[in-house]
């Protein structure tokens, strides 16, 4: 499934620590927390304490400054002073040779930063394509797919994943496809402050994290708030597509989706859709199902 990264905000987040953080304990921690522990006693308390302000708020400032100059910002919208549970989990791995390249050429034409500042211009954007917006999509490879398959589509892309971001411009860039726009940050601050009403055609959501520890349920993406901000940017009619081989999400998401009056299942039924044609069978989906997951598709109306 993909990683799809975001910050904790709350004490019961898995143990994995915030991008910038040390481990507690470690000998660089204790050093950052007292990078002045030694110094020479002829240093009064007052000055001490304004060194330490101060080397504190330089290494705020590196975290917060872009990888790449140019490139995608690591905090675009401040995210860090929201306090509200997010979906996902920061994570800076390292970035190759080719993502360094794609971001540094491609992200000032292709590339935006969730900030919270604007609404986006989507039909200026996309050269007035109709769009879909694509939230999670790892390394970029079903997506890239995605829009060589379908070039008549534009694709907004949301990810925090640097090296990913970076893969996926280059895809796109190799296979000459122009329709891919990929958006760094918060996707709850895209659709609440940066999004027209009924301007997106469809929604993806494929193999989000499935959050499977029952006190982490609550930052699962498709819950009722969340469609709430979902609903009014799509125009009627427009298709809210969910993938996950997570089975009790996949029910989660059924129920959930199902519940809201904005919304309708496409399956006659009224359960799960067969995997429509266009969207890609990714690697990772396809080790699953040989380890005999089950991979439910999700297809519902705006209405």
């Amino acid at each position: 499934m993909n990683p799809t990264p975001d910050e904790a905000t709350d004490d019961d987040a898995p143990g994995t620590a915030p991008a910038g953080t040390v481990p507690t304990g470690s000998t660089a921690a204790d050093a950052l927390a007292d990078p002045f522990a030694d110094a020479a006693t002829d240093v009064t308390a007052d000055e001490a304490a304004a060194l330490r302000a101060a080397s504190f708020e330089r290494a705020r400032r590196l975290r917060q400054e872009p990888r790449f100059p140019g490139g995608p910002a690591a905090d675009p919208a401040g995210s860090h002073h929201e306090r509200r549970i997010r979906s996902f989990q920061p994570r800076r791995s390292r970035v190759t040779t080719g993502q360094q390249d794609a971001l540094e050429r491609l992200w000032p034409k292709w590339g935006l930063d969730i900030d919270g500042q604007r609404v986006l211009d989507l039909a200026h954007l996309f050269d007035g394509l109709p769009v879909v917006l694509e939230i999670g999509f790892g390394m970029g490879e079903a997506t890239a797919q995605m829009a060589a398959d379908d070039p008549g589509t534009g694709i907004l892309a949301v990810d925090v994943h640097t090296p990913g971001q970076g893969n996926l411009l280059g895809l796109a860039d190799k296979a000459g496809s122009t329709n891919v726009r990929v958006a760094n940050g918060d996707a709850v601050i895209l659709l609440r402050e940066m999004l027209a009403p009924e301007s997106l055609d469809g929604l993806r959501v494929y193999f989000p994290d499935p959050w499977p520890k029952a006190r982490h349920h609550k930052r699962r993406l498709i819950q009722p708030e969340f469609l709430d901000l979902v609903a009014p940017v799509l125009k009627p009619g427009a298709i809210v597509h969910c993938a996950t081989d997570w089975e009790p999400y996949a029910e989660q998401m059924l129920e959930v989706l199902t519940a809201h009056p904005r919304f309708e299942n496409t399956a006659a039924d009224g359960g799960y859709a067969p995997r429509p044609a266009f969207r890609p069978l990714t690697r990772f989906e396809g080790q699953g199902l040989d380890k005999g997951h089950v991979v439910h598709d999700l297809l519902f109306a705006r209405v």
